[in-house]
């Protein structure tokens, strides 16, 4: 199929906007595989996956734990998984009563445990909900990880910092999809074939 020039330089665009952030999921592969690991571990000791952000994050967040919580691939394990967004009715009870800032923190001080995971996911780094609902996770245990865009100064402290260098939305959203895919898959990896260790 042939272009114009003027389309042929707006492919170009589109592919060169994506290389950078593409290159440094994969150069991040360690990275992503050790935050399966100790996921894994939590789940093997009982543990939940909790899942949390704002907006189009938001619906991030309800897809990745309807990914544990129902997998796609017939035969992979179940895991539980909530989303703290899906329930309207708490987020817009505790944001009318504490503010929004505190609707994940509120949540998470409810029914999270020390064996769980909490997942915080910002486009930016900048979600106050986000990095409150991360400190309260810190502070009461479980596992933090957090999906980031931007530059780490901005995201939330966390056990595990996984950020795309990128400012485009939309770019550090589609990071953000194929990094929750690689979550899912390699935490039925190390569940099923090494237990909660990776491969000598």
């Amino acid at each position: 199929m042939s272009f114009s020039p003027v389309g042929e330089a707006a492919v170009h665009r589109a592919f060169a906007r994506r290389e950078a952030a593409a290159q440094h999921l994969a150069d991040t592969a360690g990275q992503v595989a050790a935050v399966c690991r100790d996921m894994a571990a939590r789940f093997r000791r009982g543990g939940k996956l909790i899942v949390f952000g704002n907006g189009e994050s938001a619906a991030d967040a309800s897809h990745l734990a309807v990914e544990f919580m129902h997998p796609v691939m017939v035969g992979k394990r179940a895991l539980p998984a909530v989303a703290l967004g899906n329930d309207s009715a708490t987020l817009s009870g505790v944001g009318a009563r504490e503010g929004f800032a505190g609707v994940f923190e509120h949540q998470l001080r409810a029914f999270a445990g020390s064996e769980d995971i909490a997942l915080g996911i910002s486009p930016d780094g900048r979600c106050r909900n986000v990095h409150r609902g991360l400190a309260a996770a810190r502070r009461l245990g479980l596992l933090t990880v957090v999906l980031s865009g931007g530059v780490p100064e901005e995201a939330p402290a966390a056990d595990h910092l996984l950020v795309v260098p990128a400012t485009d939305p939309l770019v550090v959203k589609e990071m953000h999809m194929t990094t929750y895919h690689m979550l899912w898959e390699l935490v039925q990896v190390f569940l099923e074939q090494y237990g909660t260790e990776p491969p000598a």
